[in-house]
């Protein structure tokens, strides 16, 4: 007596089965889906990245610029004042001149 229910219930769970196989169809649709998705997002993800890259490179590059030129503003302001020093020293004597020329 015991062994057809047995195989009933095994028959029952191999219909089961089979019509749980059924469903995975659509499942496995949706994996392919993702899959692409995420494909994609990888590619997007590097291209990104090469962008970053290439902005640090950018920024990089400009940091250089900006000391160079702080360099030559700095040798520029150096030789502003060795003007100016000698240009008030010019203005000094020509003063001493006019007073001497005045005293006399």
């Amino acid at each position: 007596m015991k062994t057809p229910v047995i195989v009933k219930i095994a028959a029952l769970a191999a219909v089961a089965t089979l019509a749980g196989c059924t469903d995975l169809k659509p499942l496995q649709a949706q994996i392919d889906t993702l899959k692409s998705q995420v494909s994609s997002l990888q590619s997007q993800v590097a291209a990104a990245k090469s962008a970053a890259d290439g902005a640090g490179s950018a920024a990089a590059s400009a940091a250089s610029a900006a000391s160079g030129a702080q360099s030559t503003a700095n040798q520029a302001l150096a030789a502003a004042q060795a003007s100016q020093s000698c240009c008030d020293a010019t203005n000094e004597k020509i003063d001493r001149m006019f007073k001497r020329t005045i005293s006399k």
